[in-house]
């Protein structure tokens, strides 16, 4: 997937003016976020949040010795079976993927969703190549009849509405148009149902690799995950070198994290342990195994002032809870990961000055980083990412300069609380009887163009607090 980055801008001005995608956005809202909250007093506060950090440990116990855990890793799995590869390049995925195609004589692919196929651009790859890749998550089967990068880690398809879904089912599948979400289910199960059985490979991610037993751990909540995986002669799980635990007993605490963050469940409806191809004696299984651990970018994070960032298990809380992502949708960003954590992975896989605007594009409230299971702080991630885009200048003269008149000011408190109140009395002022200044001079960046800037009452916080304190 080609990246867009460079552009949010433009393409989160065309999202907040596309009032079909905002009545959507309107509608997804707060409904993971609710489900969360929800699964979250049922398990019991305190113990969800002993929970959490139990799982964040798990995660940089494992990312401490990383080169050690994944060698076992291989280790084990080889023992049972697999074939593991190792990809250092997005385009060396497509590759490894390519020759193991031409090797076996496959034809067709079904795919149970893989956040690295789409960084990697497998899909396109396989076209080319000769193979028809079918997506099978109702989700990233939708997106691929609309020709679309998915918007949601967890929900790639939220941006669209019921009457879009039918559009495309109707023109793809040369059926009369139906118009309820279960009909419609029905009809996308009956249209996959071929390709499932005439499909002689595998593609899936994995959300976890267990070191301890060579096993990749996917969950779902269709199903096609386990058809994906038992059908095809070939199952390939693609999937990043940071998805790696030591034991089977890490993942059983992970899995509680994971599906009460990412959609509000207790358990997902699926939950598989794959470990080694079909054996003998066994009912079902594909013939042959292959993980292909991926790089593309993971390493420059190892030990580096953004290593927590590879914590990250991509469950999509830090979007769910995200109020620039519920304004503008996951196609601002650009690329395949959208909200929070895509605006920390996306500069750095991509190159910083190839995606400037997305450590801006956050309000560093921190809801994000309440939300995350694995307490990743993201807001201090975006923070170091904003710090380096101005020690390589690479944000606006203008922006440096203000900035630069600000530090000078700031790190002068006699100074700082002058010019303050001169501010403050200066925006009342602009504010008028409304209370609120439809434009800001100076406002290059057009923030208010969008929505007024509320007055102040005149006076300093300092002003303010010490009246109150006199009180």
């Amino acid at each position: 997937m080609r990246s867009q980055a460079m552009h949010f801008k433009s393409r989160a001005s065309g999202a907040l003016a596309d009032e079909r995608l905002q009545l959507v956005l309107r509608r997804f809202g707060a409904g993971f976020a609710e489900k969360r909250a929800e699964a979250r007093a049922a398990y019991g506060v305190e113990a969800f949040e002993e929970l959490r950090a139990a799982s964040a440990a798990i995660r940089d116990r494992a990312l401490a010795s990383l080169d050690a855990w994944l060698l076992r890793f291989e280790a084990e799995a080889a023992r049972r079976g697999t074939q593991v590869l190792w990809a250092e390049t997005a385009g060396e995925v497509r590759e490894l993927v390519l020759d193991i195609c031409r090797r076996h004589g496959l034809a067709k692919a079904i795919k149970s969703k893989s956040m690295v196929s789409e960084e990697s651009g497998l899909n396109e790859a396989l076209e080319a190549g000769g193979v028809t890749p079918v997506e099978t998550d109702l989700g990233e089967y939708i997106i691929q009849l609309a020709k679309e990068p998915p918007s949601h880690i967890i929900a790639p398809a939220i941006h669209k509405d019921l009457a879009q879904v039918a559009e495309l089912f109707e023109l793809h599948h040369r059926r009369p148009r139906l118009s309820d979400p279960e009909s419609l289910t029905r009809e996308a199960r009956q249209m996959l149902r071929a390709h499932f059985l005439s499909a002689d490979l595998g593609i899936t991610g994995g959300n976890f690799l267990v070191a301890e037993t060579g096993s990749v751990a996917i969950v779902t909540n269709e199903g096609n995950g386990r058809m994906v995986t038992t059908l095809p002669r070939v199952h390939v799980a693609i999937t990043g070198i940071e998805k790696v635990v030591p034991t089977l007993e890490d993942l059983s605490t992970l899995n509680r994290v994971l599906p009460r963050s990412a959609t509000g469940q207790e358990i997902e409806n699926y939950f598989s342990i794959l470990t080694g191809p079909r054996r003998a004696g066994d009912a079902d299984g594909p013939e042959h195994m292959v993980v292909i651990l991926v790089d593309a970018g993971r390493t420059e994070l190892v030990g580096g002032d953004l290593a927590e960032m590879l914590r990250c298990i991509r469950c999509g809380a830090c979007m769910n809870h995200c109020p620039v992502f519920q304004t503008v949708g996951g196609h601002a960003y650009g690329w395949v990961y959208p909200g929070p954590m895509g605006s920390v992975l996306t500069p750095v896989f991509n190159g910083l000055e190839n995606a400037l605007d997305l450590p801006q594009a956050a309000t560093l409230c921190g809801a994000c980083e309440v939300a995350c299971p694995v307490k990743i702080p993201l807001p201090e991630l975006l923070r170091r990412l904003r710090e380096r885009q101005m020690e390589r200048r690479l944000r606006p003269w203008g922006e440096r300069t203000a900035l630069r008149a600000w530090a000078f000011a700031a790190t002068r408190p006699r100074l700082y609380a002058r010019l303050t109140r001169v501010a403050a009395r200066i925006l009342k002022m602009m504010g008028g009887r409304r209370g609120a200044i439809r434009r800001l001079p100076f406002d290059r960046r057009g923030w208010t163009l969008g929505r007024d800037f509320p007055a102040p009452e005149g006076k300093t916080f300092r002003e303010l607090y010490a009246a109150r304190r006199a009180q």
